[in-house]
């Protein structure tokens, strides 16, 4: 499928570490009362804790807050309406769970929240085929190691292809990746696809720093900031057209309690 063809990105949403029950609770990273809990689910100072999409503590900005619940938008339902239109063989279908994806803030109003969690769910049903794959396919016949990136520098015998629910890809983005969320991204990136809960943070980890600021921009820059050129500007119209039918469907899940599974 096209969502597996070469990209420099991963995709991802602001989220909380933590795995999400259908109770509800409120967030609680279990920081003490002068720490901050990061928008990975880490408790510390400074701005990479309580910085941008800070949860908890005395964040800078103070975290925003509405009345959506994640657990209601993000129901049972609305994850099965999802993966059971993949195939039974499909290995994703033993990986990919909702116990597995973390719970998200309520950033900017009801609406904001409610079509953040649609756009996600719409770019990661086109990407993994409804949660079948879990690697991309031929993958690791591809070489996604940028030399000229000395910050992450690529550890010999790893490939680092695409990989979990938006395919994350390349070591300049499997290393940070790993730095925020707690692996090791250059020297075990097969941790992508071996662990459901990491495979789901480096996702959310992307949305947070690539595609949450343009969602003011409509879901079109949404597809830019996942898959720039090989998508838009009419690099890809049929893919650019799935990615969009995810999204309306979704978003009417989500808003409607109806659940149609991201689209067909």
């Amino acid at each position: 499928m096209v969502s597996f063809n070469m990209k420099k990105s991963l995709l991802t949403i602001i989220f909380i570490a933590g795995v999400l029950s259908g109770s509800g609770k409120a967030q609680n990273c279990g920081c003490a009362a002068d720490l901050c809990c990061s928008r990975f689910g880490f408790c510390g100072t400074g701005d990479d804790y309580c910085g941008t999409g800070c949860q908890q503590g005395p964040c800078n900005p103070p975290p925003a807050t509405n009345d959506v619940s994640v657990p209601d938008v993000v129901t049972t339902e609305f994850f099965n309406g999802i993966i059971d239109q993949a195939a039974a063989s499909c290995v994703g279908k033993n990986f990919y769970s909702r116990s597995a994806f973390p719970r998200c803030p309520r950033i900017g109003s009801q609406e904001d929240s409610r079509r953040e969690i649609a756009a996600f769910f719409a770019h990661v049903t086109h990407e993994t085929g409804h949660f079948c794959y879990i690697e991309e396919i031929d993958g690791a016949s591809r070489d996604y190691c940028d030399e000229t990136n000395t910050q992450f520098p690529c550890s010999p015998n790893k490939g680092y292809y695409g990989r979990g629910p938006i395919q994350l890809s390349w070591n300049f983005n499997y290393g940070p990746a790993g730095n925020s969320i707690g692996f090791d991204g250059l020297n075990s990136p097969e941790t992508v696809a071996n662990d459901p809960v990491i495979s789901f943070k480096t996702a959310l980890w992307f949305w947070t720093n690539n595609v949450q600021p343009v969602m003011s921009q409509g879901f079109g820059a949404t597809i830019r900031a996942i898959n720039g050129a090989l998508e838009c500007d009419g690099g890809n119209p049929a893919t650019v057209q799935s990615r969009a039918g995810h999204g309306n469907g979704g978003r009417s899940a989500a808003n409607s309690g109806v659940v149609d599974g991201g689209g067909n």
